[in-house]
């Protein structure tokens, strides 16, 4: 990502990056010391660091308690309980894929062993539930059931996402549905938790969600433009990277769905045994383009953008913290291609 970060995202390192430091001291000095490694707060020796992603999650988070009217430190504990779990996903994730480097170090699991970082992601999950429930609120049960979905939603795309490595016929409506699973779920979590936590109206808390799912599909739409046609130095991956793997990302699958004489060529080509050469792989980009998924994601992921905003409108957020959300929402989908 490029820019400025938004607004919101100032206020997690003041609010929830010390509770989220203090919530790992619950857990056994081995998994406090993994997961601290992975969230960036310590190296590997344990000792403080100044390391960590974008928090955007926490950002949405915080903000959505204000936009039910409370302050941002209400919402701190589902801030902190949405990030825990997003990194729970992390962890495993760059197992499963076998990623070496996340966030320009190497990944945990490369650092500490498989072993450690599935229990460390186990940990975290389990975590977040934990810090929800201790303010025995009805808010509290409200937001740590949806925290509990979304994660069971999170695994169904992953699934999803694995069933699709071995699969020629998937559907352009099985793609977007894995996305909304994977991608999707988290954040329309986030985007209401800290207003189910504060006990919001459902009609607002409905409005948060909707606008986080509509972001999460702009997101990964973008992600996937980015994994055929994006800057390696922007995106810390080879150009063509996601052909070159045969991923059935969403630009992709709708060029392959949209039954063009370059749909049918591409099919052929990504059905070819053996590792795709250079002129493939950009004979294969062509062919994306030429069929129509690379203007079909960019007009999604503009179209559900204005949803995004237009729904925010609808459920009654303040204007000023409206924009705050749109910020965040620019920020994540204007990445440099």
């Amino acid at each position: 990502m490029t820019g400025t970060l938004p607004t919101a995202v100032d206020a997690v390192a003041w609010h929830v990056r010390p509770a989220l430091t203090a919530s790992l001291d619950r857990l056994t000095p081995m998994m406090r010391r993994v997961s601290g490694y992975h969230l960036g707060l310590f190296d590997r020796e344990g000792n403080p660091a100044s390391g960590g992603g974008k928090s955007l999650r926490p950002a949405l988070a915080l903000l959505s308690a204000r936009a039910a009217g409370a302050s941002a430190e209400r919402g701190v504990p589902a801030a902190v309980a949405v990030e825990l779990v997003h990194n729970f996903s992390l962890l495993h994730d760059d197992i499963m894929d076998g990623d070496t480097e996340r966030r320009h170090r190497p990944t945990a699991w490369t650092v500490f062993g498989s072993s450690a970082a599935i229990l460390a992601g186990d940990a975290l999950l389990t975590l977040s539930q934990e810090l929800l429930l201790d303010e025995d609120t009805k808010g509290a049960r409200w937001a740590a059931r949806c925290l509990a979905a979304a994660t069971q939603r999170l695994i169904t795309g992953q699934t999803a996402d694995l069933d699709f490595e071995t699969r020629d016929d998937v559907t352009l409506d099985e793609c977007v549905a894995m996305a909304s699973d994977k991608t999707a779920s988290l954040l329309a979590c986030a985007s209401s938790i800290g207003a189910m936590l504060v006990s919001a109206s459902p009609r607002l808390v409905a409005g948060l969600a909707d606008f986080g799912t509509r972001l999460g599909l702009a997101f990964q739409l973008t992600d996937d433009l980015l994994g055929i046609w994006g800057d390696p130095e922007v995106t810390g991956k080879p150009v063509l990277s996601d052909l070159r793997t045969r991923k059935k990302s969403l630009p992709v699958v709708s060029a392959l769905c949209a039954g063009t004489p370059e749909s049918q060529r591409l099919s052929d080509l990504l059905r070819t045994s053996g590792e795709l050469s250079e002129e493939d792989l950009r004979l294969a980009a062509k062919l994306v383009e030429d069929a129509g998924g690379r203007a079909w994601c960019e007009a999604e992921a503009a179209r559900q953008l204005d949803a995004a905003r237009d729904g925010l409108a609808d459920s009654g957020v303040p204007d000023p913290i409206i924009a705050e959300f749109m910020e965040i929402a620019q920020f994540v989908t204007s990445r440099d291609r």
